[in-house]
């Protein structure tokens, strides 16, 4: 009788290393042993020779509900687990409902753990008429951590947090352990500089840009830093499209801020001049898409340990809200989980930066961030055995082809990418086998923080 379950086989990559011709022997759903040459007997082996065996990804950003009736976690998690992501972290903001409360926030724990196919954890935010008195009950109920935003994307379903609020808001979640994470873009910046574009007549794409530039988001990102400062809360930029804000993270990290920022993936693949000349309004997300010249900045930061977690700010709008030759008019936002690893292995490979970056930014990094390192996050004993493994498989990438997406079309639709997931695993379950997902919805599991899990974040 053997003392395991599943052995997976291949080139293992963790945060510290590469193991070649290794191995993960899994016990009821766990990573029961690690090694290197012949492994041990199990009920189950998958061998896959020389190909990449990493942790699991974990999305930081995720919007599964922005559009009402589209998406939803039954397909969100789909594309999900078809790209070697093991767990969405799923933002507040669905269409008709501010998840601002415990009650809303348990409601939509139950409600998605019937859709989900892989696991999924959940922000909280509040309503500014409210206040921060929800704040300690949502953590209780489960929060992962507290998502505000410094513009008022709609006043009902995406509200800009006041700064003396937000300031309230963070030291109601420094009482948690937890993370407050910020939308940077400084509100009347943008309103006023978005008036004077449209005032000029123009609609190319150019004017996205040049209705947020740089400065707007610098603003914001000195604003949440400074009250981190003051109230002690842990305080995380959720998408940072220039490399200033990377030196500024860093900058306060150096005098004693636990200051964290997150890259999305479309910063590191597409650029202004490039991508968003071509795509429109398929490419406008808030911040914008910068120039090549911007994107390479990220890129150096990202190689020297600057960027603390890379995620996709996925929302999979139907094509009617993205489509206006009118580039403001355009709702903001883009799919991404289905090639969120393989983009950006394609990258490091591309750069001949170390493989052992991706474990960190897309697993590692991601558990210490949201509290869950004791649970998942690395290729290590006694952790959830998400695993996730890539093999260089060149194709143009047609985001309709694989039935796993909601919507047919992608920012990243006609690009050739080499590394391909050959498989999923969720607890040791194969839930996608290259082709196929194979996870029914209600597989995944609602993830809750741990306080045994409070590490600090490179």
């Amino acid at each position: 009788m053997s003392d395991f379950d599943t052995v997976i086989r291949g080139t293992l990559v963790n945060e510290d290393g590469v193991t070649e011709n290794g191995f993960i022997a899994i016990r009821d759903g766990r990573i029961a042993r690690l090694g290197q040459g012949t492994p041990p007997a199990a009920a189950e082996t998958h061998d896959f020779g020389s190909a990449l065996v990493l942790p699991g990804t974990i999305d930081g950003q995720v919007h599964s509900r922005s559009q009402k009736d589209q998406e939803d976690f039954v397909w969100s998690t789909r594309s999900a687990a078809a790209g070697g992501v093991t767990t969405i972290v799923d933002m507040p903001y669905d269409a008709g409902t501010l998840i601002s409360t415990a009650d809303l926030l348990t409601e939509k724990a139950t409600s998605a753990a019937e859709q989900a196919r892989v696991d999924f954890a959940l922000y909280g935010t509040i309503r500014p008429s409210e206040g921060p008195r929800h704040i300690a009950a949502m953590a209780k109920a489960g929060a992962i951590g507290f998502k505000f935003s410094t513009f008022d994307t709609d006043p009902n379903r995406f509200p800009r947090i006041p700064t003396p609020l937000l300031h309230a808001c963070f030291e109601a979640v420094a009482r948690t352990g937890l993370i407050a994470g910020v939308h940077n873009e400084n509100d009347e910046c943008v309103k006023v500089w978005s008036e004077a574009v449209k005032a000029t007549g123009r609609t190319d794409y150019r004017t996205h840009g040049d209705s947020r530039p740089p400065i707007a988001e610098t603003l914001a990102i000195a604003e949440v830093y400074e009250i981190a400062e003051a109230t002690g809360c842990p305080a995380h930029i959720v998408h940072c499209s220039v490399g200033r804000g990377y030196e500024m993270a860093e900058a306060y990290r150096a005098q004693g801020v636990d200051a964290t920022i997150e890259a999305c993936i479309h910063y590191l693949v597409c650029s202004e001049e490039e991508d968003v000349s071509r795509l429109i309004g398929r490419a406008k997300c808030n911040p914008p898409i910068r120039s090549a010249k911007e994107r390479e900045k990220i890129w150096q930061h990202l190689a020297a340990g600057r960027v603390t977690i890379v995620s996709t700010d996925h929302v999979a709008w139907s094509l009617a809200a993205k489509s206006s030759p009118i580039m403001l008019e355009n709702s903001s936002g883009m799919p991404g989980l289905e090639v969120l690893p393989s983009l950006l292995l394609d990258g490091l490979t591309d750069r001949g930066l170390p493989l052992t970056h991706a474990p960190r930014l897309l697993a590692t990094n991601p558990a210490r961030l949201f509290r869950l390192s004791d649970q998942k996050g690395a290729l290590a004993l006694g952790l959830d055995a998400d695993i996730a493994v890539f093999a260089e498989r060149p194709r143009i990438y047609d985001p309709s082809a694989s039935g796993h997406n909601v919507v047919g079309w992608s920012p990243y639709e006609g690009r050739r990418i080499r590394h391909a997931p050959i498989a999923t695993f969720q607890r040791g379950s194969l839930i996608f086998d290259g082709t196929d997902v194979l996870a029914e919805p209600g597989t995944g599991r609602f993830v809750r923080p741990s306080v045994n899990a409070l590490t600090p974040t490179a």
